[in-house]
């Protein structure tokens, strides 16, 4: 019998019709929330609401004569038929008959559901007789599931149990094929969400681990056994009682957050996007400043959707074995501690892992050992839970376990699947105590897609796909660095200590150094080793930032970056971090331009090494040669040689030592024969350094930069690099990286719009510019401070070099650029990078008389900046 919380009577009087029908449910609602809010048990609100919903259609159903017709019967399906109705949830009906319907009943049944639909219920709906049922179920394992959860609200008993007589297993899908049918639609739905629990805006039901993955279990129980609850399945020995409670207890977490969620957004929707979850995590009382309350709560989620799928994991093992006879018929010692049945390892002693806690770490080697094992058996599973749970010490404490995690790291397949199972089973956790402190640790950012563990799980998971034997063509320069690393090992410790310490406060990167180290020295490793190790997770970022934030042509930029890098054993391994900690941290993150970026990087950073740091290259050879690989690429076109060295008396030294032979001679044999008193805009035929290539040549003119971004932003493309150069005759040769917003290079169908809307632009400089679009909800939920920071000045630079981080709103870059020319500055390089939903921009700078920028000139631009990327419309 379903037990609800006594509810007032919030019937409307009859008629129900629609004004007194919205006014109930809305007391109803009301109710709801003030119980939630006070406390009461959400197991019994949802019991509540389903109850409150069966009168209201009860009443709804005598109201519209169909009481009266004693064959028909209104039943509740799928999670109503549960009992189980969140505040939004859909409240699925079936109206079920034996035989057909006439014309005049099936016109009451639509009368009576548009009065439902104007209440604002979100009802779904079938109309059918119980030979329907049968044969749409057989062909749907979703109609399937819902029938099997039927329950009659009113109408024909009879009916109702003809269709429940109708479903029985014998004759509509037997328990085998229903088990198979549930498990593939499991497995699918998983690689929906990336096959993980650890997304950073989940769904409270289809995730990994969430609700569904609950549901499962009970719908397969439920038709083997008829098992109504998920305690039933305690007696017969699937679950033992402490599991029961376990999931009991994440059900009503879940339930807790859905509930929640459901209220702050006022419709049935179960994603935890960024802009709901400090609604929510305020509902359940969650406390902190800042983000904290949102951490605290999503850490909780993730802690409990790994125990779900944990369990999950090893329930429809054996439901395999019961439902399929799928015991291993195969079984075969591996040696003395474990066995293998068919593909899944176990142990040979049910009281291995309490007895020898090594164990637990000899069971992940023989996962690395063998190829072809592809799991862990339930009993094998069930005995490292209880095991791991009874630790009172970490495992790296045992001196043998310390040596058998080394020698796991050192193994080829490692960081194959064993990695994966002993981060999902907690041992990871188990072993190293930090892990355990940033497992289900919230990033909440737009940057990341990942909790921080799971983040440095891929990481590990990117170094080993990245060197697979099958796998040549993903990362051909990871693969050639990666085969000269002396030890390997030193590179996946960097990796597992890079992130270790996010979430204590302070800078992650130099307290992961100090952990790293400690570990390093602890496992005994070298000091150069364990310096090494820690110098990775100090300066992890060192790589990225430089190539994607300075001007890496730039020989002092290059130089500077040797020097801290000191050797190219350093670079190789910082390479190979950086490479598999960028792919790792979204799945969309790398593209072909910060691949292009970091390779070149590498490269310049060789050469410098090799060279030497006191012998800078000469820049009046590079310019020379050059100029002459340019020459020799133009002759074909026909363009007499005195032509182009007139052209290229107007061009300044640095525009030849920025760009390549092939751009030279690009711009070049267009701009010769090209009427100057029209813009040259040319887009490269080929893709510029991951990115496509356009070449802006005409006369110098106020705001032209801003010009170009706005035109290019509304257009739907982001700017990556640019160089801005002017000539001695007053002309400006602009080259700028775009690329499509989901990283591409440029459509060449979009070429030719493109081509005319920054034609008319510069054409037309007192055309007002468009306007950018309004701040996203998503964005609304960030708050990033505009820092603006001016480099010290070293050497004879010749500019100023800013460096610029803000929130990444619509227009941002013609914004920046429009304070630029209101300064009266010369905008000379930029690069462009987006981290989530911020900016991380750098510029290169001077005044219009071509000087550095003085500290005044500075203090304005600071001030600037900060007005007018802070403005308080646009949030």
């Amino acid at each position: 019998m379903q037990h609800y919380q006594p509810i007032p009577d919030f019937l409307p009087a009859a008629p129900l019709e629609m004004a007194n029908g919205r006014e109930s449910l809305g007391q109803f609602q009301g109710w709801l929330r003030d119980q939630f809010l006070a406390g009461s048990p959400v197991g019994e609100l949802v019991a509540a609401r389903s109850h409150f919903i069966d009168q209201l259609l009860s009443l709804c159903w005598e109201q519209f004569g169909l009481a009266e017709q004693p064959q028909l019967a209104l039943v509740a399906v799928g999670g109503y038929g549960r009992g189980e109705l969140h505040p939004s949830s859909d409240i699925d009906i079936l109206v079920l008959s034996p035989s057909p319907l006439s014309a005049a009943i099936g016109e009451r049944i639509g009368q009576y559901l548009t009065l439902l639909w104007d209440l604002k219920l979100e009802v779904g709906h079938a109309v059918r007789t119980v030979s329907d049922c049968v044969a749409q179920g057989k062909l749907d394992i979703t109609i399937a599931t819902n029938l099997l959860e039927s329950r009659l609200i009113t109408g024909s008993l009879d009916t109702f149990a003809a269709l429940s007589q109708a479903i029985q297993p014998d004759h509509f899908w037997p328990s085998d094929a229903f088990f198979r049918a549930k498990r593939d639609e499991q497995t699918a739905r998983h690689l929906q969400y990336q096959d993980t629990v650890y997304t950073l805006e989940p769904d409270l039901k289809s995730n990994p681990g969430g609700l569904r993955d609950i549901q499962t279990l009970a719908w397969v129980a439920r038709r083997q056994f008829g098992a109504t609850s998920l305690y039933e399945m305690t007696s017969y020995g699937f679950l033992s009682r402490s599991e029961y409670l376990e999931l009991l207890d994440c059900q009503n977490f879940l339930w807790r957050l859905r509930f929640a969620l459901h209220i702050a957004i006022d419709k049935n929707d179960n994603r935890m996007l960024f802009d709901r979850q400090r609604a929510v995590a305020e509902l359940l009382g969650y406390p902190g400043q800042g983000n904290a309350p949102i951490e605290q709560m999503m850490k909780r989620f993730y802690q409990t959707v790994r125990r779900v799928a944990e369990l999950n994991e090893m329930l429809l093992q054996l439901f395999d074995e019961a439902i399929l006879g799928n015991g291993a018929t195969e079984v075969r010692l591996l040696n003395e501690q474990f066995l293998l049945r068919g593909t899944l390892i176990d142990t040979r002693d049910p009281e291995l892992f309490r007895r020898e806690p090594l164990a637990m770490l000899s069971l992940f080697y023989q996962i690395a050992e063998h190829p072809e094992i592809t799991g862990i058996y339930s009993a094998g599973l069930r005995q490292l839970r209880e095991a791991r749970r009874s630790l009172i010490f970490s495992l790296q404490e045992l001196p043998e376990c310390r040596q058998q995690f080394i020698q796991l790291l050192r193994h080829p397949q490692g960081m194959g699947l064993a990695i994966t199972l002993m981060h999902e089973h907690g041992i990871l956790a188990a072993y190293l105590p930090q892990w355990g402190q940033i497992v289900g640790q919230m990033q909440f950012d737009m940057f990341h897609a990942y909790t921080v563990d799971e983040h440095t799980h891929r990481l590990l998971k990117n170094i080993h796909r990245f060197i697979l034997p099958n796998n040549e063509r993903e990362q051909p320069l990871f693969r050639e660095v990666y085969s000269r690393l002396p030890k390997p090992e030193l590179l996946l410790l960097g990796a597992l200590f890079h992130d270790i310490a996010k979430g204590r406060g302070g800078d992650h990167s130099e307290l992961g150094a100090s952990e790293a180290l400690y570990f390093c020295q602890l496992h005994g490793l070298d000091r150069y080793e364990s310096r090494l190790v820690a110098w990775l997770a100090r300066q992890h970022l060192l790589f990225s930032v430089t190539a994607q934030r300075r001007d890496i042509y730039d020989p002092d930029v290059v130089n500077d970056f040797a020097e801290k890098v000191r050797d190219e054993q350093h670079l190789d391994y910082l390479y190979c971090l950086t490479v598999a900690d960028i792919c790792a941290t979204n799945d969309n993150l790398w593209n072909d331009w910060k691949g292009t970026l970091l390779r070149e990087l590498y490269f310049a950073t060789q050469k410098a090494l090799r060279l030497g740091l006191e012998n800078p290259p000469d820049l009046k050879l590079r310019i020379r040669e050059n100029q002459r690989k340019a020459l020799e690429l133009l002759r074909p076109s026909g363009i007499a040689e005195d032509a182009i060295l007139t052209l290229w008396q107007n061009f300044k030294a640095d525009y030849f030592m920025r760009h390549s032979p092939e751009q030279i001679a690009w711009h070049s044999q267009h701009i010769l024969p090209h009427d100057k008193s029209e813009p040259l805009v040319l887009f490269g035929q080929h893709a510029a350094r991951g990115g496509s290539e356009l070449f802006l040549y005409c006369r110098d003119m106020p705001n032209l930069f801003a010009t170009v971004a706005s035109i290019l932003g509304h257009k739907g493309l982001n700017i990556h690099d640019a160089q801005i150069m002017s000539s001695k005759d007053g002309y400006v040769m602009d080259t700028f990286v775009v690329l499509e917003s989901n990283g591409d290079a440029v459509d060449p169908e979009r070429i030719p719009s493109l081509r005319k809307g920054l034609t008319n632009a510069l054409n037309n400089p007192a055309m007002p510019l468009p306007k950018p679009k309004p701040l996203s909800r998503r964005h609304r939920q960030f708050t990033v401070p505009t820092r603006v920071n001016f480099l010290p000045n070293k050497g004879d630079r010749k500019h100023t070099l800013i460096e610029l981080t803000a929130l990444d709103r619509p227009g941002v870059l013609a914004r920046i650029g429009a304070v630029f020319q209101n300064c009266e500055l010369v905008v000379h390089a930029a690069k462009i990078t987006t981290i989530g939903e911020r900016v991380e921009d750098f510029f290169s700078l001077t005044r219009r008389d071509g000087q550095l920028l003085t500290d005044a000139d500075e203090d304005r631009v600071r001030e600037k900046l900060v007005a007018e990327l802070n403005p308080d419309d646009d949030m």
